[in-house]
């Protein structure tokens, strides 16, 4: 009999060991990171031209797949949850994200973590709904990540998902490229998944082109050298085109704290999570910077950690989304909009610009 029953016992053993190794062998198989400098398509709707010295607005706004809002706790963070708790959620967040944008009313507008497919934002192509809901734009996707069906939480696995980088524009874009982004090469790819920036040229009257970079930089590595070298292509990149002539304008959520003392200004835990390190100005390419006048007199944060449900007295906030800009830019005003993250885990910036003759 206790052979009967060990013989069973090995033959269960086995047989999760081998759906085990078949679902790793399935991970690594189906992992795949999309060629570097590739062309994005871009969707034209209207044909106007920017104009130097001249105001104009943009807002970078990561959105967080339509899937989190103020009662919501995400499973990396050390919260409970990692899919939208519906798709009438998802859909909900993002008639927010319209109305913030028709308020803010952004020439330019950046968006992150905008899913086009995913089990964890309940296949609300969230693509799509931008472009079908924003009227007057032209609009370019790049994909950020396709990833495999992650198998974690065992009790609600956050799955697969594809999902990347909106750039809307009510001036006309030419010439969109995805460049990919050094990521870590071990297991912890599957984790922190694929990284990329997305640019466009914006023509303007009479003069030379303004390029506009969306990015969205890893938020869990723990490896800083894959951090330093993702900034170093970014910069490489702003520097060459401005090294051109062109104007240079790069929003985003830069995973990175951009006023360098946010848990001071916010009264946050002094411990730095991965994605709350200072961002490092000194290495800013020559003729850059991040405009972050007033933000800290305000005190209105981007983004909070997503470890409980949002409590404005107890929630860990921090500033990691804004602008870097070329000195030919010049920086009128910056502001966050303060949504109380009714939409998404982070609030919105917008910048005030113009472009100097």
């Amino acid at each position: 009999m206790l052979k009967k029953i060990g013989k069973v016992l090995l033959t269960l053993l086995l047989l999760i060991l081998l759906v085990l190794g078949a679902y790793v062998a399935y991970v690594y198989i189906a992992y795949d990171r999309l060629p570097d400098k590739q062309d994005v398509a871009i969707e034209q709707e209207t044909s106007e031209q920017l104009k130097a010295d001249v105001s104009y607005r943009a807002m970078t706004y990561n959105i967080g797949y339509g899937s989190y809002p103020p009662s919501y706790s995400f499973f990396m963070d050390g919260g409970t949850k990692s899919r939208a708790d519906s798709k009438k959620s998802v859909e909900k967040n993002l008639r927010g994200v319209v109305e913030t944008t028709e308020k803010i009313d952004p020439a330019l507008a950046f968006y992150q973590e905008v899913d086009e497919d995913g089990d964890r934002s309940q296949h609300v192509n969230e693509v799509n709904w931008l472009r079908n809901n924003l009227f007057g734009y032209n609009s370019l996707y790049g994909q950020n990540y396709d990833s495999p069906y992650l198998f974690y939480p065992f009790n609600q696995p956050i799955g697969k998902a594809t999902s990347g980088l909106v750039t809307m524009s009510k001036a006309t874009m030419t010439d969109g490229k995805r460049y990919s982004l050094p990521i870590e090469t071990n297991y912890n790819k599957f984790l922190d998944l694929d990284r990329a920036f997305t640019a466009t040229k914006i023509p303007v009257d009479g003069s030379n082109d303004l390029i506009a970079i969306n990015v969205h930089l890893s938020a869990y590595t723990k490896d800083r050298s894959v951090m330093e070298a993702q900034l170093n292509k970014l910069f490489n990149y702003m520097e060459d085109e401005y090294k051109k002539g062109n104007y240079v304008i790069v929003g985003g959520d830069f995973n990175h704290d951009v006023l360098g003392n946010s848990p001071e200004v916010f009264g946050s835990s002094k411990k730095r999570e991965s994605w709350n390190q200072p961002f490092p100005k000194e290495d800013l390419p020559e003729g850059f910077e991040i405009p972050v006048d007033g933000l800290a007199e305000a005190k209105v944060p981007t983004s909070r950690k997503l470890n409980e449900p949002y409590d404005k007295k107890t929630a860990e906030v921090t500033l990691i989304d804004g602008f870097i800009v070329s000195d030919n830019i010049t920086a009128e005003k910056v502001q966050v909009e303060e949504n109380e993250f009714e939409y998404s885990d982070h609030n919105p910036v917008y910048l005030d610009f113009k472009l100097e003759k």
